[in-house]
């Protein structure tokens, strides 16, 4: 493990895992740190050398003074390239592959913009930054939602009765309630989520580039999919397939919350192989 040290931005932690030799930079999805891909233990691990990334407001990744104003404005989509640039510093300007889970799959995306040339394998799961989700965008980027944003971060009982209307009306399950009200039922918590998503907002891959530019490079490109995912879901995601020369998109039985142990069991006994 250790830091990479981005010019601007702050200090990002990593963490270091696999018994693989390939390099791959890894995104985790929120809530989580770099250490989320530890339990793909027979799946993944094997063929990989991992470098997890946590996320700001996440782990031991800390911002380096950057005021409430410049976080609620967004981290600039160039500055990504300084996680790679940086690494290169410590280990070589070399091919890599990504890996991601949830929100980390825009970062991971992003970085196929930037380093096409330099990519051997992709793997996304349950993946944002494809389609996205329509309410995500709404509290980041919309005026009203922005507002509804801020005041539902600071009020005790706002978000906590949102989110069971949410799972009344269907928009999400028992399983994603249960998860989001981890997430929410601390002031502090309601304000990392608050910041993470504004830092955030920013970083969204132009999908019509990525799968261009995955055909044009041959990228190995490995999608995993909950069949009872309600945020992500594999059909969202079939516009940005079918651009794709060659594709795996596995959908496997399991909801958003997916980097489990049982995915690795699922994978391993379907076959999933180094690409």
């Amino acid at each position: 493990m250790g830091f990479l040290h981005l010019p601007a931005l702050g200090k990002v932690h990593f963490h270091e895992y696999g018994t693989g030799t390939k390099p791959m930079l890894a995104f985790h999805g929120y809530g989580m740190t770099g250490k989320q891909f530890h339990v793909l233990a027979n799946s993944v691990l094997p063929n990989y050398h991992i470098y997890g990334f946590d996320h700001f407001f996440h782990g031991e990744s800390q911002l380096d003074n950057w005021t409430e104003k410049q976080i609620l404005a967004g981290m600039p989509k160039a500055m990504l390239r300084n996680y790679v640039e940086e690494w290169f510093k410590i280990y070589g300007r070399q091919r890599f592959s990504v890996m991601a889970y949830s929100i980390g799959a825009n970062l991971a995306l992003i970085l196929v913009e930037e380093y096409p040339d330099l990519i051997d394998d992709i793997i996304l799961m349950a993946p944002d930054g494809i389609t996205g989700f329509k309410g995500f965008g709404f509290i980041t980027n919309k005026p009203v939602g922005r507002y509804v944003f801020k005041r539902v971060t600071k009020s005790k009982w706002l978000a906590i009765t949102i989110l069971k209307g949410l799972q009344r009306a269907g928009v999400i399950d028992e399983a994603l309630h249960r998860i989001a009200y981890n997430e929410i039922n601390t002031q502090q918590k309601r304000l990392d989520v608050y910041y993470t998503l504004n830092l955030l907002r920013l970083l969204k891959p132009d999908v019509n580039k990525v799968a261009t530019l995955i055909n044009q490079y041959a990228i190995n490109i490995n999608l995993v999919f909950g069949r009872d995912d309600k945020l992500f879901p594999r059909s969202s995601a079939m516009p940005f397939i079918n651009l794709l020369a060659n594709a795996k998109a596995d959908e496997v039985p399991l909801g958003h919350w997916l980097v489990t142990p049982a995915l690795d069991e699922y994978l391993t006994n379907n076959r999933y192989d180094n690409p």
